[in-house]
């Protein structure tokens, strides 16, 4: 399955996505908790907060049940809520939270003088984490309504839900929503600096692309959870967590996109898609530089464009993910199976902005499980590309180095081995063979070049068959194979040869009408301190013409020759001439 996945396996895909998802979700949805009623209206001028209380106790505010999401609109003036505690009470300690946390800035008012909540406070008090939290005061009666001011925001009004806790319960909460949270933001950081690495060492873009793609994730979750702010305390990004929150997310887009680019590789199976792929992450950095001009009409003009771009960018990277998988891009199934899940939790959690979904309230944390999903299946994705990669390079370089014809080493690949392991040990016993085939020109006279061919290969097949995985064999050129063999003795050589020989032999090639056979002359030298591989195939050669001297099919040895330079030069000259 090199570029298709069939159907039941992305079935297989999809169903343990959906179930991954679902078991990361925060197990704390359910806790024990106060019932409670909800009245809200909008601020008025005029309004104090006895009056807003007057008009509660007279029935003159809009119902809501606290439990589930109520969207409060975000007027130039803000919203009075009210939330009262039912039957029966309790004067013990207890905790008043806010869920999801807003990034604007809700006022409680326990006796009259407001105490301000939001993620970015870092004053003396209750600090919640991923969520808004205010602590009772142990003055306050079990019964007593609780008055909260939500002040005009520049952001989207997102929908809140109510729930108030005893101490205790509340801690228990807070702990899991923590383990929960660090080990989402862990597992996307972890991923991030894996990419980091493997960018650095592979020279690949992709990674990088992927690691900003996640760590821009990452932050978005970080500011919308508070988590940035509580438990990690960065003060230094207090009153910046809109700009901030506005910038990642456009990046982010941004990133995805180049990322997906080279990741589902659109250039070969959706080349058309490249082009508005490119725009839009163009696009998106313009975004992110107009609002942070701090220029009133490109910030406006930026937050208008923003959430369209958005909603068209995701459309565009699924459809095009989508027609790459169709026509065979295996990657681009690792990229649906992490993007579509995270996908379609955000467009669950935007519908929950004009009041869909109220009893949803967990999309929120399933967002950030969905996070680290996306970025463990994305990682798995890359390690999967980066194998076959691998795969297809270790198959042309095994094309390159081996002979295309008889699939041995080639004249380059087994020159570049032999010296390497001549290198290894200078002193270790060492024996070079260079086979000459017979009479192999009149082969291809009488019986045509394919017969040749033929002859070749069976040979190759005949020589590797006989030697040792360890052996060194290639193919020299034309009708001309060496080997060389690690750790031989000449008397052992020899006999490795003569089985050749023999080998070869017994192939029983026909040359002619005659009952002439093809066979093969072998010369042997043996490896000698200060030899290279050019002296040593020199020598085996010389003993190898020596073995067709003396009649061919048969093995010689080289020994030092005593005569004179004169007689080995016209001996050489001799067998190029008969060559």
């Amino acid at each position: 399955m090199g570029g298709t996945i069939t159907h039941s396996k992305a079935g297989r895909v999809w169903r343990s996505c959906f179930v991954v998802v679902l078991g990361l979700l925060w197990f704390g949805t359910a806790h024990a908790s106060f019932s409670l009623n909800g009245a809200w209206r909008e601020v008025r001028a005029g309004d104090t907060p006895q009056s807003v209380l007057d008009e509660y106790n007279a029935g003159q505010l809009k119902s809501f049940d606290p439990s589930m999401l109520q969207r409060f609109p975000r007027s130039s003036t803000g919203s009075w809520v009210v939330i009262t505690p039912q039957p029966p009470w309790d004067n013990g300690e207890r905790v008043l939270s806010i869920y999801p946390p807003t990034l604007g800035t809700i006022n409680v008012y326990p006796s009259g003088v407001p105490q301000s909540l939001a993620l970015d406070e870092f004053s003396a008090g209750l600090h919640g984490h991923g969520r808004l939290a205010w602590q009772v005061p142990a003055t306050q009666s079990g019964s007593t309504p609780i008055l909260l001011r939500f002040e005009p925001s520049a952001t989207i009004s997102a929908p809140v839900s109510f729930q108030l806790q005893s101490m205790a319960d509340y801690q228990t909460q807070d702990a899991q929503w923590l383990v929960f949270a660090s080990a989402c933001f862990a597992v996307m950081l972890a991923m991030v600096l894996m990419a980091l690495c493997f960018a650095l060492m592979l020279r690949d873009v992709t990674y990088a692309w992927y690691a900003g793609y996640i760590f821009c994730y990452t932050l978005i979750q970080g500011i919308q959870t508070g988590f940035l702010f509580h438990p990690l305390e960065w003060q230094w990004l207090s009153g910046t967590a809109v700009m901030s929150g506005a910038a990642a997310v456009a990046l982010s887009v941004a990133f995805a996109s180049l990322f997906m680019m080279r990741f589902c590789e659109l250039q070969r199976y959706a080349p058309l898609a490249r082009v508005p792929i490119v725009a839009l992450a163009v696009g998106m950095i313009q975004l992110v530089l107009m609002r942070c001009s701090h220029i009133a009409l490109l910030v406006e003009v930026a937050q208008l464009l923003l959430n369209p771009l958005l909603m068209l960018g995701a459309g565009l990277l699924l459809v095009a993910a989508i027609v790459a998988a169709v026509r065979g891009s295996r990657p681009a199934w690792f990229f649906l199976a992490g993007w579509t899940p995270l996908l379609l939790l955000t467009a669950l959690t935007s519908a929950q902005t004009s009041g869909a979904l109220p009893e949803f309230a967990w999309l929120n944390d399933a967002s950030l499980a969905g996070g680290a999903f996306e970025a463990v299946v994305l990682s798995l994705g890359l390690a999967d590309r980066a194998l076959n990669l691998r795969h297809d390079r270790d198959v042309v370089r095994v094309l390159a180095d081996h002979d295309a014809l008889t699939n041995v080493l080639n004249r380059r690949a087994w020159s570049e081995r032999a010296s390497a392991l001549l290198a290894v040990d200078p002193a270790r016993p060492m024996a070079m063979l260079f086979l000459d085939l017979d009479h192999f020109k009149l082969l291809n006279d009488r019986q045509g070049h394919n017969s040749g061919d033929r002859a070749l290969v069976a040979v190759a097949r005949a020589l590797a068959a006989e030697l040792r995985p360890a052996d060194l064999l290639g193919r020299y050129g034309g009708e001309e194979f060496v080997a060389l063999l690690d750790g031989t003795l000449p008397d052992h050589a020899m006999h490795v040869a003569t089985r050749l020989c023999r080998r070869v032999h017994r192939l029983e090639i026909p040359i002619n009408d005659d009952a002439l056979l093809l066979s093969v002359s072998i010369g042997v030298a043996m490896h000698k301190a200060g030899d290279d591989l050019e002296t040593l195939v020199e020598r085996a050669d010389q003993a190898m013409y020596r073995a067709k001297l003396d009649g061919r099919n048969q093995v010689s040895l080289y020994v030092t020759p005593v005569m004179p330079a004169s007689s080995r030069l016209h001996v050489v000259e001799k067998r190029r001439g008969d060559h």
